[in-house]
């Protein structure tokens, strides 16, 4: 391990020699990049080959982590700062003239994920090294990740997002140990020896081909890896005769369906091809997975599969790696030639599941004749899966039938693979004490019933030494210069510093630290923006996925009533705001694109009024990543977790945002009633309907957006305005908006609860003006944020589902 300066810049001068045969000072600065990035990763390479003292023992059960996105970010930093010697690199590199901070800007955002999901997937993966949990991701290699988004005049463009164009020196191809994945034609069945044989007839093969990435854990004493499959032909797959005949696109077909594959995460499937897309995409993910686990395990086990439930934990991080079930059984009962019964026992014990939504379409359900032609063999496994389920249901049940059509994992002609989930797993999660409950009162009430001890609450974390201790560092050197670096490892300890709540000079420097990441943030909106903001106006944030129920409409809706306000009064005694939104929308998902042109008008109407932008300001930070969400929830001094009470299963922003100090503007939904537990309504402010209000308006009825809005001359003027040409400056009316508010009757209460937040909200600004309070409200926010680290989340998991150390 490098200790020194010294060490540090020999070891970089012999890397950049045996990359390029010259000194780093003859090198160019995307050399010098790669020759950095390679360095480090040999480095993990070496510790994971041979693993330090303190490191987990040799032999430890391996756990799988299956997951469609790993939003892991940049890692040159993080890697650097987990190995000990972010230090140490800055000061070398500092004398041979190189900044680090340029070399970690040149690092692209690997386009492997794009919202919580697979950032906790990420953060999970963090945990599990530092922790010293055996265990290895298993995604995709996406060439063009979801899209870049751009913003112009005020809509969504999006484009692909070439993060891949100049090589990723993290990824090392492991092309000897690729897997052959196969898809359509039809089975042929033939008894051999009394049993049953499978034949793959006329279908299709393709080759998944690893890419690994190392995962080093905090302390440098563990490395795990990122498996990231990469779909290719299995042969130079070329159509001579279509070719020949000038055919030239025809003669490429099959070369680029393959390739398809993995070209882009969550293709539109608004149309049948992209459905198939996404049904290729899940079960190549668990085929070439399960492919590698099988053969690793046979390499050190042989055929000891009695003992694979002991040695293997696979997980599945929602619906999307559902597939693992019958591909595991296939694998056990064709190519191993075990029965049914043993295979079936195997599978539940190795298998486990986490659910991360509620909502219908999101459990995922594909069309039982295009999954058949695909998948015929997995179909086949899964339709006895089914039966067998059916069978074993007792036939006393009071409420059979309803028990059965519930839980069947066939049913109207559609294959449900949430169900799938719950019967081929030994447990189900959910992601926080509501969202756990929810599941078990709702989706799977019947399951729930059947076998309550099969479900199970693991609330969700974040890796704060990403988003503290790398985002936040005039944060964490505060931390560091109070209570030491213990808490660096051990987040708990971060406790300590709540006993300064009331002393004023700490206040002061935790100000001034907030004060410094505003400045950063500030900076980086006026170079990709052009926009100026001021860093001494309270930053309100919501950055997340744009979905209805996370009510980015509301927050605008917000800021359009403080704009007629500051019209009809220009001395309004409020405080100067700046309102940060980043949001993707869904390629497919119309709603959520009308609402991004909505936020863009607003601030145009906003911005360009000379006696309101004084006041208030508002940006929409285009092409919201790990990379600028580092930079913004430092930043933040209100942390906006508005969905609709019952709809997020968690939330991961709001445990970022907790621990760099902003102040919770919230619902009652997901993590935030544990935020709540944890600081009290007294710093953090709550609002809204509760989850058993909006489900007894969901289930019984009586509410009328209509009579909300005629009862609300706030509400009516906004409507109003959402059509009468207030915003013609931007091109257009919000005609789908409207609808969806008035004629549809408001589906996620955005109407309903918008008195209760815009009273929760004026409270937050009344408080703001006692910076003295505000600043112990923070304080005690970071101080108690040690729960949603994910080293409590993985440990829980590997003791209570792994069954691992």
């Amino acid at each position: 391990m490098i200790k020194t300066k010294d060490e540090f810049i020999r070891m970089y001068e012999e890397t950049a020699s045996y990359l390029y045969g010259r000194p780093v000072s003859g090198c160019n600065d995307e050399e010098r990049y790669t020759a950095l990035v390679s360095m480090i990763r040999d480095m993990a390479m070496k510790i994971r080959r041979h693993p330090q003292e303190g490191s987990r023992a040799m032999g430890e059960k391996k756990v799988y982590y299956f997951s469609m996105e790993f939003l892991i970010g940049k890692l040159l930093e993080n890697y650097l700062i987990c190995l000990g010697i972010r230090d140490v690199a800055e000061e070398g590199l500092a004398e041979m003239g190189i900044s680090l901070d340029k070399l970690c800007e040149m690092e692209p955002d690997p386009g492997l994920g794009n919202g919580g999901l697979g950032r906790l997937a990420a953060c999970f993966l963090d945990s599990m090294a530092a922790v010293g949990v055996n265990g290895d991701g298993m995604g995709l290699r996406y060439h063009f990740g979801l899209f870049k988004q751009k913003i112009e005049n005020g809509y969504q463009v999006e484009l692909p997002d070439a993060w891949l164009d100049n090589g990723y020196p993290w990824e090392k191809e492991k092309a000897a140990e690729a897997i052959v994945v196969n898809f359509g034609g039809h089975i042929d069945r033939r008894y051999i020896d009394g049993r049953m044989e499978f034949d793959y007839v006329d279908s299709i093969s393709v080759k998944a081909v690893p890419y690994d990435v190392p995962v080093v854990g905090f302390g440098g004493k563990d490395v795990n890896m990122l498996h990231l499959w990469d779909a290719q032909p299995l042969h130079d797959e070329i159509d001579m005769n279509a070719f020949n005949q000038g055919n030239y696109a025809e003669s490429m077909k099959a070369k680029c369906e393959t390739e398809a594959i993995t070209s882009i995460l969550y293709p539109d499937d608004s149309n049948g091809m992209g459905k198939r897309l996404r049904l290729r995409q899940e079960y190549f993910l668990c085929a070439a997975g399960l492919g590698m686990i099988i053969n690793d395990y046979k390499a050190e086990y042989g055929s000891d599969w009695a003992m694979f439930p002991e040695r293997v934990s696979i997980h599945t991080n929602d619906t999307h790696p559902t597939m693992c079930i019958p591909e595991l059984m296939r694998i056990l009962m064709d190519d191993e030639k075990l029965e049914w019964d043993d295979a079936w026992d195997i599978t539940v014990r190795t298998i486990s599941f986490t659910n991360h939504t509620v909502l219908p379409e999101a459990l995922e359900k594909w069309s039982i004749p295009e999954f058949k032609a695909l998948l015929p063999r997995i179909y086949m496994i899964i339709e006895e899966i089914n039966r067998r389920w059916q069978d074993s249901l007792p036939k006393d049940l009071p409420n059979w039938q309803e028990t059965a059509r519930e839980t069947s994992v066939l049913w109207d002609n559609e294959v449900k693979m949430a169900n799938l989930s719950v019967i081929g797993g030994h447990s189900v999660n959910g992601v926080s004490a509501l969202h756990s409950e929810i599941i078990k009162d709702t989706i799977f009430r019947e399951f729930n019933s059947l076998d309550p001890g099969k479900f199970n609450n693991k609330t969700n974390g974040i890796s704060y030494r990403r988003f503290l201790i790398q985002a936040n560092p005039s944060l964490t050197a505060l931390i560091n210069d109070t209570i030491g670096t213990g808490w660096q490892s051990n987040m708990e300890e971060i406790a300590a510093i709540e006993e300064y709540k009331n002393d004023p000079a700490f206040l002061d420097r935790l100000a001034a630290s907030k004060y410094e990441n505003k400045v950063r943030l500030a900076a980086y909106v006026k170079e990709k923006q052009g926009i100026d903001i001021d860093p001494d106006s309270i930053f309100d944030v919501q950055v997340k996925r744009l979905h209805g129920y996370k009510r980015q409409l509301m927050a605008a809706l917000k800021i359009l009533h403080t704009y007629n306000r500051l019209k009809e009064n220009p001395n309004l005694p409020i405080n100067k705001y700046t309102f940060i939104f980043g949001a993707k929308a869904a390629q497919g998902y119309a709603f959520a694109k009308e609402v991004i042109k909505f936020i863009n008008s607003v601030a145009d109407l906003v911005n360009n009024d000379p006696e309101v932008s004084s006041k208030i300001k508002v940006v929409f930070i285009e092409n919201f990543c790990v990379s600028n969400a580092q930079l913004i929830y430092p930043a933040a001094d209100i942390s906006e977790q508005i969905s609709t009470a019952g709809k997020e299963a968690s939330g991961t922003g709001n445990m970022k945002f907790m621990m760099n100090g902003a102040v919770t503007l919230g619902t009652m939904d997901g993590a935030n009633v544990e935020i709540n537990q944890l600081v009290g309504d007294e710093n953090m402010q709550i609002f809204g309907l509760s989850s058993e209000e909006t489900m007894n308006y969901y289930v019984n009825g009586g509410y009328s957006a209509v009579k909300v809005c005629e009862k609300d001359p706030r509400l009516a003027k906004m409507m109003e305005q959402l059509i009468d040409g207030t915003f013609a400056e931007s091109g257009c009316n919000f005609w789908g908006i409207y609808d969806a508010l008035l004629k549809h009757n408001d589906e996620f209460f955005v109407l309903k609860d918008f008195d209760s937040y815009y009273s929760a909200w004026e409270n937050l600004d009344r408080i703001y003006s006692d910076r003295k309070r505000w600043g112990a409200m923070s304080l005690t926010n970071i101080a108690r944020s040690a729960f949603f680290s994910s080293d409590r989340t993985i440990r829980e998991y590997a003791e209570e589902i792994w069954h691992t150390k």
